[in-house]
């Protein structure tokens, strides 16, 4: 992920200086793709995870997250 990031940033820093090529801008159009899939999955990931609570103490997670969960675990 940091190689990626340093990527995008070499990418940017050269399009505001100078200017980028026809490849380097398809380039740094499928860099930035592949990192907002890796966020997106990193966040779904980390949803999956999660147990709503209310402040009465009750488990109030939506059924189709608790379905998700239970699929993950087997």
């Amino acid at each position: 992920m940091k190689l990626l990031l340093k990527n995008i940033n070499e990418l940017a820093a050269k399009q505001k200086n100078e200017g980028l090529t026809d490849f380097e801008k398809e380039r740094q159009a499928a860099l930035r793709q592949e990192y907002l899939q890796k966020i997106r999955g990193t966040v779904q990931d980390n949803l999956h995870h999660v147990t709503i609570i209310d402040p009465l103490g009750d488990d109030v997670t939506p059924k189709k997250l608790k379905e998700i969960q239970a699929e993950l675990r087997g």
